[in-house]
């Protein structure tokens, strides 16, 4: 079946390629030369990227072609991307953005040795001082990504200033992960790279660069190791916490997500050209295979870390199913009663009933599937205005919240949900724009939302009123993340 997926991959690549180049070669454009003479410097001759990102399909999933050919036109403001309008004519640009978003083949390969070059300590950890150097909450700290201009932000979650704002590395992805007393967090960026900064120094620690196109990247729940989950090359790497390459697993396939399960003292994997859920020791000492029916795309756990609930997300007929998996038994226990496209990594559970609850966001239907985790059975299907991305609530709070992102009509809306009663009771909105992914403060009492646009906003709202109660001006803040929440894997946020 490996060998299957990748030799369809590669002939889908290569038919690609092809048809690039037939256009190309129409328009009378040589774009591969175009790219060696005007961006290989940057991007590199591969366009696995060096001072400037990669230049793959993959890792350009999230760009449009349109914003593509608008950036190698004018450039990209307060960095060193120049605009190509006085140099190439329309035609030339139009063929390079062809090129960049036509797989290279053969397909560029990252090594240990690569691995280990790339690495640059940018800090000794330690010689900075042990506790936080400006006045706040430590606990109660946003960290927001702002996808706008590739930057992110700290906030105090009391008084809601930006404390610090630093550059990030182009195209961050999978969320920031902490270690367990708050200080160090750790990004992981679309083209491969992990950064290591200190929040309470305000200094970015160390860098190394794990594949060339990654998913995310986890933290154990001693703050010890990290491991990543590349598209490309498709495989897991370990590290410690100095960034230090460890020990890498090839997969034979594209890793659609790792995450750490603490009580297990593990890594858990998702392949997502095969039917597999991997389970790695913290160390690397170990490695536990469950085979499967389906490749999974994404997943979550329950509070007890013995069950993976994972979605399947692309089967011949276009439709998703998803599956309980018993990480002790090693096999699936249960399909989820939910249908469309469910978005289970953005899932949430919460007590009612006497029963925990699961609720899923779904990518294609415009609800919220309800799952008794006792029984795996349906509880309620949630009508909401269009298809969603992201779900959140709060132990302190009542209500969750759920945003409509992925609708061309709804995306301006985010709605309330009661979870005692299972029911829609408010919604609030951003009219024509993109309004999503929630996140709560340490205490519950404020609920911040994302206005997901360029000139967009992070907007607080009280918890309890659901009133507006501030605005903070942000550059597309696709996401944010409280430090108490995460590391106290509050039941409200994903993990």
């Amino acid at each position: 079946m490996k060998a299957l997926a990748w030799a369809w991959r590669l002939a889908l690549a290569g038919a690609l390629c092809a048809a690039g180049a037939e256009l190309a070669s129409a328009q009378g454009v040589d774009a591969g030369a175009l790219y060696q003479q005007h961006c290989a410097s940057c991007h590199g001759a591969q366009r696995t990227g060096g001072m400037g990102p990669a230049l793959l399909p993959e890792s350009l999933a999230r760009l449009r072609k349109p914003e593509a050919l608008k950036t190698i036109t004018q450039g990209r403001a307060a960095t060193q991307m120049p605009g190509f309008a006085d140099k190439l004519d329309a035609a030339q640009i139009q063929a390079l953005v062809g090129l960049v978003y036509t797989p290279v083949l053969p397909a560029p390969r990252w090594s240990d040795d690569d691995i280990r070059a790339s690495r640059e300590a940018m800090a000794d950890a330690a010689r900075l001082p042990a506790k936080p150097q400006w006045q706040a909450d430590p606990m109660n700290l946003f960290v927001v990504v702002e996808g706008g201009d590739h930057h992110v932000s700290l906030l105090d979650g009391d008084r809601f200033e930006v404390i610090h704002r630093f550059a990030s590395r182009y195209a961050l992805h999978g969320g920031p992960k902490f270690t367990p007393e708050g200080r160090w967090v750790y990004f992981g960026s679309r083209d491969g790279w992990i950064t290591k900064y200190d929040l309470w120094n305000l200094k970015v620690v160390a860098e190394v660069r794990a594949g060339l196109n990654m998913r995310n990247v986890a933290v154990s729940g001693d703050g010890r190791w990290v491991m990543a989950a590349n598209y490309l090359p498709g495989n897991v790497v370990l590290f410690d916490a100095d960034l230090k390459l460890v020990k890498r697993w090839d997969a034979g396939s594209r890793v659609s997500a790792v995450y750490d399960a603490t009580p297990r003292k593990s890594f858990v994997v998702a392949l997502k050209d095969v039917p597999e859920l991997w389970e790695l020791a913290w160390d690397g000492a170990s490695l536990r295979r469950t085979r499967l029916d389906e490749p999974l795309d994404d997943f979550f756990f329950d509070q007890s870390y013995r069950h993976a609930l994972g979605a399947t997300r692309e089967r011949a007929d276009g439709s998703a199913g998803a599956q309980v998996v018993d990480l002790e038994q090693q096999r699936k226990v249960a399909e989820l009663p939910i249908a469309g496209m469910p978005h289970l990594g953005s899932g949430i559970t919460f007590a009612w009933n006497g029963s925990t609850v699961l609720a899923s966001p779904n990518l294609k239907g415009g609800a919220i599937d309800v799952i008794d985790m006792k029984d795996w059975k349906a509880v309620k299907t949630i009508a909401t205005p269009g298809p969603g991305f992201f779900m959140r609530s709060h132990e302190a709070t009542p209500y969750a919240w759920t945003d409509s992102m992925m609708s061309p009509t709804a995306k301006d809306t985010l709605t309330i949900i009661d979870k005692r009663t299972l029911q829609p009771v408010a919604s609030v909105r951003e009219p024509g724009r993109t309004l999503a992914h929630i996140e709560f403060t340490k205490d519950g009492r404020y609920a911040l939302a994302s206005v997901w646009e360029d000139d967009g906003a992070l907007v607080v709202y009280d918890a309890a009123t659901l009133k507006e109660v501030k605005r903070l001006p942000m550059r597309k803040p696709v996401g944010k993340y409280n430090v108490w929440n995460k590391i106290t894997r509050s039941e409200g946020t994903s993990h």
